[in-house]
């Protein structure tokens, strides 16, 4: 029998778990590290597991057996097969289990599962679309160093690059310049180290410098402005036509967002919920297609 319905929303940056009992009442919230597949099966499992019990915990409730739970996750990764079936082969007994994009479980958040698109612009980007005939659609999302233009990943790569650049007088040494030093590395060994070791999460967290250097520095700004561009392009290959509803989400993409040209503002709706609340719509939806094939 199952007495909970778990919603998860798994990225590059953390997991959020949210609980209810099967007939709707709101258990609690959960936050643990992030459970983007690319860094681990069993991380994101732990992960997700530490975020479960910190919401029966943090409701004084005992933690339940897997079995009498129906999970839904929206992960980054999930949509590489190998990952996906990992993980799901690593279910640790759940009684009815679904894994989805984190980006899909967003778009069915923000519009209550209905019809429309979303742009999401976090440590990556990606926009998805549901289509009033029922079918989807995903744009971008190609993954770090190679895609997720736009993004807190991308914003701190470029910023990087332009450390680097400056480092060896291949540009100016700007404000944005000296913040990726004193995070990075101000010589030449520790600027590789860091490079080498690191990943998309480290390097999204030098967005921030982004925009605190845009006012005084060209470098930035031009940054900024590109990073626009770019969800601006996605908004438009995932809807040409601009008959969805759309939506912004992530970080990056809500301080973005009214940056953007009229013709798109003019379509943006807020989001109703987000990704862990979209999860557990499919959690439900899972639970109710059992049910009724029995």
């Amino acid at each position: 029998m199952v007495d909970y319905l778990i919603g998860i929303d798994g990225g590059g940056s953390g997991t959020r778990a949210l609980v209810q009992r099967v007939h709707g009442e709101t258990v609690g919230t959960g936050n643990a590290g992030p459970s983007a597949l690319g860094q681990g099966i069993a991380q994101a499992w732990d992960n997700i597991q530490a975020a479960v019990r910190g919401a029966f915990e943090g409701a004084q409730l005992p933690v339940p057996t897997w079995n009498r739970c129906a999970l839904a996750a929206g992960l980054s990764g999930i949509s590489h097969a190998p990952w996906r079936e990992a993980f799901l082969a690593a279910d640790p007994g759940l009684a009815r289990l679904e894994a989805e994009t984190d980006s899909f479980a967003m778009l069915m958040g923000a519009h209550g599962g209905q019809p429309g698109a979303i742009v999401i612009a976090g440590t990556g980007s990606i926009a998805e679309a549901l289509r009033t005939d029922g079918s989807r659609a995903t744009v971008g999302g190609w993954g770090f160093r190679v895609d997720d233009e736009g993004s807190g990943g991308w914003l701190g790569l470029q910023a990087v690059r332009h450390g680097l650049a400056a480092f060896d007088g291949r540009a100016n040494a700007s404000p944005l310049a000296r913040r990726v030093w004193m995070h990075c590395g101000d010589e030449r060994e520790t600027l590789q180290d860091w490079c080498q070791r690191c990943g998309q999460f480290e390097f999204a967290q030098l967005a921030r410098a982004v925009f605190e250097c845009e006012d005084s520095d060209p470098a930035a700004a031009r940054l900024l402005q590109e990073a626009t561009h770019a969800l601006e392009d996605l908004a438009l290959a995932i809807d040409a036509r601009g008959r969805l509803p759309l939506a912004v989400a992530g970080s990056i993409g809500q301080r973005l967002a009214p940056r953007m040209r009229p013709a798109l503002r003019s379509r943006l709706v807020p989001a109703k919920d987000g990704a862990a609340e979209g999860a557990l719509m499919l959690a439900r939806r899972l639970l109710r297609q059992t049910e009724e094939a029995l």
